[in-house]
């Protein structure tokens, strides 16, 4: 959890504005939900290795006593932790938003456009890009199961990473169905296929090797990793194909359902409507298909996606279809979708000029200035629509440092006002 200096928060706010509004150009609504849920919806089983990380509250009225005695009672039973602690801070924007469409669905349209930017908080081992408080940015299409609302989330994701000035994004698609029917079709048991997709997901990290071995140390049925080896050391063609039919039918066993292979071949029409490729371009959209695109949240359980950008080696966001979890709230199943956009790391890339920006003047001051000329000297450059901050700041002996410390803070220009000025006759001079 950290803190930010000023002109960290206000980088992080201008990301902020430009995703907001890229959003809402593309028809979503922002939302608010609370930083608390009740402990047992934090823990329905559907948040994946997140539950494990959530951080849990205490119940009110319990005494040190009546904790103790609770404690002795239950041992270490994560299970019985409820009897300990009924609320807990939220560790995705998804469990929530699938809450707060349950409540009050009567007052939302048949098909909902979400948009949810707020802090989540985990248990993690911090490192470098995780912290155990961090700021999610989601968009969401509730109601709708055609391949349209994942076509709009991928198409409003690339595009915000467009105007943040990160073009080039791809995303990686798959879909958990697929992969099911892939396990299916190299012989592994319902059983082992949690930790099964656990390993899978290390391809590419570990490589095909690597990934072979771990499944044979897990114990994971010897058949089906011998055929899942030999679908990965199959003779592949080095014919090129863009997102499509045949580059889908390519990397998937036989045996697929035709219906999955449809749904993704839907969505890729939609987004090479929406997003017409450059003059040159290689790819004409903006997407991979990947059959062993994981992605650990339990609660996926059709296309999923992932975001990535040709200067990082790691993932921007992510995000798929869960569409069995409102059902767990309403009592009736609604189709839902979603697209996360990593903050954080997304943050750190963003580089956007900021020649644009409105001025932001320092007023320094001599000492004998009265208050009432400042305010006036203030008041005026605030009149100027051209103006967006001014500062008041006392002159001193290392100017020099002054200004750079404004400088830092994310002013762009300065003035000297002496006593006797005339508000309006200040001339400011860049600081840069």
């Amino acid at each position: 959890m950290r803190d930010f200096l000023p002109a960290d928060k206000a980088r992080r706010e201008r990301v902020l504005s430009v995703i907001r509004e890229r959003y809402r150009a593309h028809g979503f609504d922002e939302i608010e939900t609370p930083v608390v849920e009740e402990y047992d919806r934090l823990h329905a089983g559907i948040g994946g290795d997140n539950e494990k990380l959530s951080f849990t509250i205490l119940r009110r009225g319990l005494d040190a006593e009546a904790i103790q005695r609770i404690g002795a009672a239950i041992g270490q039973a994560a299970d019985n932790m409820a009897q300990l602690s009924d609320l807990g801070l939220r560790y995705d924007l998804t469990v929530p938003l699938a809450r707060f469409y349950a409540t009050n669905r009567g007052q939302l349209p048949g098909v909902f456009r979400s948009i949810q930017i707020g802090p989540v908080w985990r248990a993690e081992r911090p490192q470098k890009g995780r912290y155990r408080q961090f700021v999610q940015c989601d968009i969401d299409v509730i109601g709708d199961d055609s391949p349209r609302a994942e076509a709009e989330l991928v198409v409003a994701s690339l595009d915000t990473i467009d105007a943040l000035g990160l073009e080039g994004g791809v995303v990686r698609v798959n879909d958990r169905r697929a992969l099911d029917g892939m396990l299916d079709a190299f012989g592994f048991r319902d059983d082992e296929r949690p930790g099964v997709l656990i390993t899978i997901d290390k391809l590419d990290k570990i490589g095909e090797d690597g990934v072979i071995a771990e499944l044979r140390e897990r114990g994971a049925t010897a058949a089906a990793v011998d055929a899942f080896e030999a679908f990965l050391r199959r003779p592949r063609t080095t014919e090129y194909h863009p997102y499509g039919e045949r580059q889908i039918r390519a990397a998937l066993p036989e045996g697929v359902s035709d219906e999955i292979v449809a749904h993704l071949v839907g969505l890729g029409e939609a987004v090479a409507a929406a997003r017409p490729s450059a003059a040159g371009a290689i790819d004409p959209i903006p997407l991979v298909f990947d059959p062993f695109l994981v992605r650990g949240m339990g609660y996926y359980t059709g296309t999923i996606f992932e975001l990535g950008h040709p200067s990082v080696d790691y993932s921007l966001g992510g995000g798929g279809r869960y569409d069995g979890m409102i059902g767990r709230f309403l009592g009736q199943q609604v189709p839902a979708v979603g697209f996360s956009i990593g903050f954080e790391r997304i943050v750190d890339l963003v580089t956007r000029a900021e020649a644009a920006q409105e001025a932001a003047v320092v007023l320094v001051h001599d000492a004998d200035v009265p208050v009432a000329e400042l305010l006036a000297h203030k008041a005026a450059l605030l009149a100027d629509d051209a103006v967006s901050r001014v500062r008041l700041e006392r002159r001193t002996k290392n100017l020099k440092a002054l200004l750079e410390r404004a400088a830092a803070d994310g002013y762009s220009a300065f003035a000297t006002v002496r006593a006797g000025d005339a508000p309006g006759t200040l001339e400011s001079k860049p600081l840069s």
